[in-house]
C-alpha cells in the first residue's frame, strides 16, 4: 500500500488508538458460572433440540427458581451506577 508522510501518521495514529482501547477492554466476567458437566450437556441440548430452544427452557427455570428468592429491596447494578452518578455530579 502506497502512502504519504501524512497518510502514514494517520494510519500510525489509528492503529495506536486502537491498540490502546484493546489493551483497556475489561474481561468478561459470566453471570453464572456453570460447571464443565453441565456446559458438555447444554451444547449437546443445543445441537439436539437449537439454540432457541435451549435458551428458552433454562430461561424459564431460572426465572421459576428467581420467582422463590425474596429480591425485594435489592437495587440493581444500573440503580447503584444512577446513585453514584447524582452523588458525583452534586459534590462538582
Amino acid at each position: 500500500m502506497k502512502a504519504n508522510d501524512e497518510e502514514r501518521q494517520r494510519f500510525d495514529k489509528a492503529v495506536d488508538e486502537i491498540l490502546d482501547l484493546f489493551n483497556n477492554l475489561e474481561d468478561d466476567q459470566p453471570i453464572i458460572k456453570f460447571g464443565d458437566d453441565v456446559l458438555e450437556n447444554i451444547g449437546l441440548a443445543k445441537k439436539k433440540y437449537g439454540d432457541d430452544m435451549v435458551n428458552e427452557k433454562i430461561n424459564t427455570v431460572v426465572r421459576e427458581m428467581l420467582s422463590w428468592l425474596d429480591l425485594e429491596n435489592v437495587e440493581s447494578d444500573e440503580e447503584d451506577e444512577s446513585e453514584n452518578n447524582a452523588v458525583e455530579e452534586e459534590e462538582q
